[in-house]
């Protein structure tokens, strides 16, 4: 752990991660490969096993049937950690583990390794919460089949997991998976979209905030913790657990159901921006809010053309006469691009994703990841559509905004600057077109 940061008791939180010295906002406060990782399974197909790129085209392992590389090289570096996991994997063909699973499998495979040291971390697997006593019974039920799932799925490999020389709560399957389960972050990609989760011991200390003073993005299967604003030595460092583009009511829910604690910062104390989130009539925008948990479920069924048939009745009819800052009508409008985007109706997508733009920046205080994606995915519309003034201007909001929450060196930051360079060339070949068509 690196020696800016250390562990303190944070009041009516528990367990804290603070500063030691002065970070400055876009600083990389730390970084850290996971304990234990894998790809979700709803992106096993698309997305290499070992250094989690995506991929059109992967190799797959010939053994377990699963598992995909980009190619020779990971699949090479990847079966150390792979093969024990192959073997279970195989066991249990046709069925697959959740995810949840085989992140406790890989997890007590890492632990076993003597490659694998915990040593230095300021967080040890034995310290971190299940919350098993304030779970109802329902959430301890479920948890329960995959305890029974993961001591099946461990037979070849590890059949009695008492006897292995494990951390105590590591060797009771449902101990585990609750502290899986509380503590292990989604890993994702340059884009914010999700292909994977991982542990990170230490980075289990950090505590929740709606408006946190740090971000985390990765590349690959590293974690990148970054400030967002200037922070004050032994000032705690704070990230956002769940998606903050939700009212307070839903925010508390998901933080309660999930993390088993009540938010008290100050944006859920004030509720600052519920007002505008359900700004314009009710009788109006109940409509969109009854309506979206059926396109929610054209989207997760990939069923573009319906989800964009049904966004784009309901915005021009209903959502006309509803302020764009409605939340409701801002997730219509996001699910409205995403379907554009998937059908190739470009001059669609950027102008839903247009509309998008100043809503994002009232919700999402700059610098935001969340914002600079969608300003990036704007731009790259425009750019396609040969907007170049637009796609510029667009690109130049973007970086500021990926350059602190990603950093200098990201593949993103890389990539928008690339873009920011292939517009201003075309410009100037455009102006001189223009000035040899005039002579």
């Amino acid at each position: 752990m690196a020696p800016m940061l250390e562990r303190f008791v944070s009041s009516g939180k528990g367990n804290g991660l603070r500063t030691t010295t002065r970070i400055k906002r876009g600083e990389l406060v730390y970084s850290a490969e996971p304990l234990a990782c894998c790809v979700s399974n709803k992106l096993a197909r698309d997305v290499c096993h070992h250094c989690f790129t995506r991929c059109e085209t992967l190799l797959r392992c010939s053994q377990c049937k699963m598992a995909r590389y980009c190619n020779i090289t990971c699949q090479k570096q990847a079966w150390s950690s792979h093969k024990r996991e192959c073997k279970c994997l195989q066991s249990l063909l046709p069925r697959i583990p959740t995810d949840s699973v085989r992140l406790a499998a890989r997890l007590i495979f890492a632990l076993l390794s003597p490659s694998k040291s915990s040593s230095e971390e300021l967080y040890t697997l034995e310290e971190h919460e299940s919350h098993l006593n304030s779970m109802s019974e329902q959430k301890k039920q479920g948890l329960s089949q995959l305890a029974s799932m993961l001591e099946l799925y461990l037979q070849q490999e590890v059949p009695d997991l008492a006897q292995e020389a494990l951390p105590p709560s590591c060797r009771e399957p449902l101990s585990l998976l609750a502290k899986v389960t509380c503590n292990c972050f989604t890993i994702s990609d340059g884009e914010l979209q999700e292909i994977g989760v991982g542990l990170y011991p230490s980075l289990s200390l950090l505590n929740h905030d709606c408006r946190p003073n740090c971000v985390m993005v990765f590349v690959g299967t590293k974690l990148q913790l970054r400030a967002v604003r200037d922070v004050n030595p032994e000032e705690e460092l704070t990230i956002s657990y769940v998606e903050t583009l939700s009212l307070t009511e839903a925010r508390q829910r998901q933080l309660e159901d999930q993390y088993h604690f009540t938010c008290h910062c100050q944006h859920c104390d004030t509720q600052d921006k519920d007002g505008l989130m359900l700004s314009g009539k009710e009788s109006t925008w109940c409509p969109l809010k009854e309506a979206l948990p059926r396109l929610e479920g054209l989207k997760a069924e990939l069923d573009w053309q319906a989800l964009l048939q049904g966004c784009s009745h309901l915005l021009s009819t209903v959502g006309s006469d509803v302020p764009d800052q409605n939340l409701y009508k801002l997730r219509m409008t996001d699910m409205a691009l995403d379907a554009s985007i998937h059908l190739g109706h470009w001059e669609e997508a950027a102008e839903y994703g247009e509309k998008t733009l100043q809503v994002y920046s009232q919700y999402y205080p700059d610098p935001h990841p969340v914002h600079g994606v969608q300003l990036m995915r704007v731009g790259k519309l425009q750019h396609y559509l040969e907007h170049i003034e637009d796609a510029l201007d667009t690109f130049k909001q973007a970086y500021q905004i990926i350059k602190p929450t990603h950093g200098d060196n990201h593949p993103m930051t890389t990539d928008l600057l690339m873009r920011m360079e292939e517009c201003r060339t075309e410009m100037v070949q455009q102006s001189s077109s223009k000035a040899r068509a005039g002579r």
